[in-house]
């Protein structure tokens, strides 16, 4: 037999639920931007660099990346178009990042080598490691190797 039941709270127990959730993801979010607001602040000089270069190559400003590589790179390539054409070839990673996070850095006497780690546009994670030269009291980017094959796609 069927009965009448009194009116249940389930709605009002949807409604809190995506109360609940709509204030969590407005918190996680401004969260992240105080967080990258943050980290951009903190970056090192090195970091700085680096990320400045990447900047450039998203919006395919090379001429300004090319300003950011130490003098023997510069010689190297000659111009930022055959600069840029190595990049986009050999370092597609960099030119086109998804995500760049900054690891570990050291000193081996006047060089700073800095890991960074890269999720380029497949998902695909690599470690890069950058080696920067002071350069009129400037850093500056005088190689980058890939540490890892592209990992799995994550």
């Amino acid at each position: 037999m069927f009965t009448e039941r009194e009116p249940s709270a389930a709605p009002h127990h949807w409604l809190t639920r995506i109360v609940t959730v709509y204030l969590f993801v407005l918190l996680a979010s401004l969260a992240n931007v105080s967080f990258a607001q943050t980290r951009d602040q903190d970056r090192t000089p090195v970091q700085a660099v680096i990320q400045e270069q990447i900047d450039a190559f998203l919006v395919d400003d090379f001429e300004t990346a090319f300003q950011y590589a130490a003098p023997n790179i510069q010689r190297m390539f000659g111009h930022p178009r055959r600069f840029a054409q190595m990049i986009v070839r050999s370092y597609p990673m960099v030119w086109r990042p998804v995500d760049v996070k900054y690891l570990d850095v050291s000193r081996v006497g006047p060089y700073a080598l800095q890991k960074v780690m890269i999720i380029d546009q497949n998902n695909a994670l690599h470690i890069l490691r950058y080696q920067l030269v002071p350069i009129n009291q400037r850093w500056r980017i005088s190689g980058v190797e890939i540490l890892e094959i592209p990992g799995e796609q994550i």
